[in-house]
């Protein structure tokens, strides 16, 4: 069958026509091969198997000592030093590296933290709705979807309201991916175009990195409580180099995820009304289903990459494989109709937030209390409000993306 994972006019079609792609692809009797595309200044490796079964991919996702995160699950080709500085966070490791720094970050979100975290919460989704009322409407992601979680994480690691549109604008470049609106690379992959546009990604990277090594050396001297300050000092602590690959982990999967499920779920209530209506008829009682079936639907995060440790069945030590959660989410043999968009669902297995094991989203929690607090927020104070017109979406094989959605009230 011709379906070419690796190209990138394939994820410029329409979501119906890539989504039945891969349902034809789930009906293979095995993980179909594909070649990588070769990308100036990085180059490619053979290629990977392309995991779409939803039982494939958990079981990827439960077995990290055969199926390994390293030397990175954030690309499909191995990510060259130049990159891997800014880039190569705990996703990109094993344990005990892994285990060691997720306990890190574990422990820092204390009580204190988590309870500062939730009134903070309220408080800039209040905020962003009021200034959005006051604009009037316009643009849904860049008034309201793009705000709430880039301020959170900002808020949440000290870092001063000056930065947050500067960090909000990095975070975009680095997710970038094939968009030319966000990096200038076309999809014709120019030598001389992609150079421009590895320049703008190191330059995000670095600026990102340098904001939370600077800010982490302060909390050092002079360590005030919140969560940089736990995080460099005691025991256990984060390098500025961790710190600073953490940071960019915690703002770019942190924000572009819940951004793209806030943007996502306009959309889908929308188009389905009375979702819509059954949600508003008890809310609170609610609204966690319809947060797990939001992400299902959407899956913001298509892929992440695992590299094979051993041969094993069908596959060879050094083996990549690809997980393709967009596909298992929509997994005939897990999900009774699929396509459909059901707030109800239960039970809801899906993979959204990562499969099964080590590196299950440590922020899932966190995200589900963002489009909460935003949903409430938005329907109680603009019951009328909804999207207008179809999504501009992210051209990218790693993020399901929504640039841009027009919005009345």
């Amino acid at each position: 069958m011709s379906v070419d994972l690796s190209q990138i006019p394939f994820w410029g079609l329409p979501q119906a026509e890539r989504m039945d792609a891969f349902r034809r692809l789930r009906e293979l009797d095995r993980p179909v091969f594909v070649k990588e595309n070769v990308v100036p200044f990085i180059g490619a490796g053979e290629g990977y198997y392309a995991l779409v079964r939803h039982a494939d991919v958990t079981e990827a996702s439960r077995n990290a000592a055969l199926f390994s995160s390293e030397p990175c699950s954030n690309s499909i080709p191995d990510m060259p030093r130049w990159l891997a500085v800014y880039f190569g966070s705990m996703i990109n490791m094993d344990d005990p590296r892994h285990a060691r720094l997720r306990r890190i970050v574990s422990r820092a979100f204390t009580p204190r933290i988590l309870a500062k975290m939730e009134d903070d919460l309220a408080v800039a989704a209040a905020e962003i709705v009021d200034q959005a009322i006051k604009e009037g409407p316009g643009d849904f992601v860049e008034q309201i979807a793009a705000r709430l979680p880039v301020r959170v994480i900002c808020d949440m690691m000290g870092i001063p309201p000056k930065f947050h549109d500067m960090v909000l604008r990095r975070t975009n470049v680095i997710l970038g991916n094939a968009d030319p609106e966000y990096t200038g690379i076309r999809p014709d992959l120019d030598r001389w175009n992609v150079a421009k546009g590895l320049g703008k990604l190191l330059h995000a990277g670095h600026s990102l990195n340098r904001l939370a090594a600077s800010l982490g050396d302060e909390r050092r001297k002079r360590p005030t409580g919140d969560l940089v300050s736990l995080l460099v000092n005691g025991e256990e602590r984060l390098s500025s180099q961790e710190l600073g690959s953490f940071f960019i982990l915690l703002v770019v999967a942190g924000s572009e995820t819940t951004r793209n499920a806030i943007a996502y779920g306009l959309k889908l209530f929308t188009d389905h009304p009375e979702q819509r209506e059954h949600l508003m008829a008890d809310f609170d009682g609610r609204i966690v289903k319809a947060c797990d079936e939001i992400v299902r639907y959407s899956t913001p995060v298509i892929q992440f990459r695992r590299t094979v440790t051993q041969d094993h069945g069908m596959y060879r030590k050094g083996d990549k494989v690809l997980l393709f959660y967009n596909s298992a989410n929509r997994d005939e043999a897990v999900f009774t109709d699929p396509d459909a968009f059901d707030v109800t669902r239960d039970p809801n297995p899906h993979v959204g937030f990562g499969g099964p094991g080590p590196h299950y989203c440590l922020g899932a929690h966190l995200a589900r209390r963002e489009m909460t607090v935003m949903f409430r927020e938005l329907f109680t104070r603009l019951p009328e409000i909804r999207s207008v017109g179809e999504p501009d979406f992210l051209l990218s094989n790693f993020i399901n993306g929504v640039k841009h959605l027009r919005y009345a009230h």
